[in-house]
């Protein structure tokens, strides 16, 4: 048994948390101790802190008695609490998701002598680790993932539920999207290229380029194709268009009857209880992975993993956080266990490359009914 922090009592922070503690000593923290109190509810055996990332001092004097550190707090927070993480030499896995260079951080943890296993959640997270597996495999030729969270009840205008903040999916619909074309690395607005595509079981839903690439960009290079697009139900993508090209995304303020107001605060609030998801609503999370490729012997191949997963009515844990916290609480085993090792930053496709990894992620998510479908 380990000794366990993590960081963040979000909906994927709590649902890790709740499932590292069945086998090891777990403290959760966050900033707000109401959050804390309703995790604690659910599960006795957790232990809780009060804690502010932002306190650079105070963080590290709370991850000293630790083994192992889960870090899931807000985007905006992750460079620089995972800077502190491994400053303070603590092995971690990290579900962040910041927009900065993880990668930057390499040097300072094999200094530090520590593991640190960021971007870990389901995407970017298991089709990192998917395409990491079959690298080693066979020469790929074309990459895709598609991906979406969604509410099993569709409701007018937006059919969309999020179990995180609003500006964080609008940052989804603002940041430029990076794909890869021919070797080339392209740009385009996010939101672009939308395909109608049928899913079994959920049937047609729309996808768009977002820019979930992420590491893979740079650490498989040698990969002519490789795109990451968004799943949403069909007339989603139109609404939020019509937000965007009108204006309501922009950061910058603007004066309201003398006020200065930021018209994305303003869209963000106005959204909030439209796309807030309720802690007991039905949802889905809907990916399928697909490589093309030639095998060993140069017979071109297709590779496709399919996933969909619904919210557990009885644990009372959404999809998202099952996908995203499960992969995340696999990779703290595979670290605890001592089958990877190896020291520096590293993003998911460079530990799903070993065989002994990639099984292991696969046979723990199916273990708690996260189950990836090879065809």
């Amino acid at each position: 048994m380990s000794n366990i922090i993590v960081l963040g009592a979000g909906m994927v922070g709590s649902a890790m948390a709740i499932d590292l503690v069945n086998s090891h000593a777990v403290t959760l923290t966050d900033v707000n101790p109401t959050v804390l109190k309703k995790v604690k509810n659910k599960n006795a055996k957790l232990r809780t802190e009060v804690l502010d990332v932002t306190d650079a001092a105070q963080l590290k004097s709370a991850l000293a008695p630790f083994d192992m550190v889960v870090c899931a707090v807000p985007g905006f927070l992750g460079f620089s609490t995972l800077t502190n993480i491994i400053e303070a030499g603590k092995n971690v896995v990290d579900i962040s998701f910041f927009p900065e260079d993880a990668l930057s951080l390499n040097n300072l943890a094999k200094e530090k002598g520590v593991t640190a296993i960021v971007d870990c959640g389901v995407a970017p997270g298991m089709d990192n680790i998917i395409l990491g597996y079959y690298n080693e495999k066979m020469a790929i030729t074309d990459f895709e993932c598609l991906v979406g969270g969604l509410p099993k009840v569709k409701k007018w205008p937006f059919c969309y539920k999020a179990p995180f903040s609003p500006v964080d999916v609008i940052e989804e619909y603002t940041r430029p999207a990076r794909y890869v074309e021919n070797g080339q690395m392209i740009t385009r607005e996010a939101l672009t290229d939308c395909e109608y595509l049928e899913f079994e079981g959920v049937g047609t839903l729309e996808s768009f380029n977002s820019d979930g690439l992420r590491s893979i960009i740079y650490t498989m290079p040698h990969i002519p194709n490789m795109k990451e697009k968004t799943l949403r139900y069909p007339g989603h993508v139109e609404y939020v268009q019509v937000l965007k090209k009108s204006g309501f995304f922009n950061a910058a303020p603007i004066e309201v009857d003398g006020k200065e107001v930021s018209p994305l605060a303003f869209t963000s609030k106005v959204l909030f209880n439209e796309w807030k998801l309720g802690p007991t609503e039905a949802e889905m999370t809907v990916m399928r992975v697909t490589i093309k490729g030639k095998d060993a012997s140069g017979k071109t191949t297709e590779v496709i993993y399919d996933l969909y997963d619904e919210y557990n009515e009885i644990t009372q844990t959404s999809s998202m956080a099952r996908t995203t916290g499960y992969t995340a609480t696999a990779a703290v085993e595979l670290i605890l266990q001592q089958k990877f090792q190896e020291q520096g930053v590293f993003p998911p496709e460079l530990v799903g490359k070993h065989e002994q990894c990639f099984e292991h992620f696969l046979l723990y998510l199916q273990k708690r009914g996260v189950i990836y479908k090879k065809r």
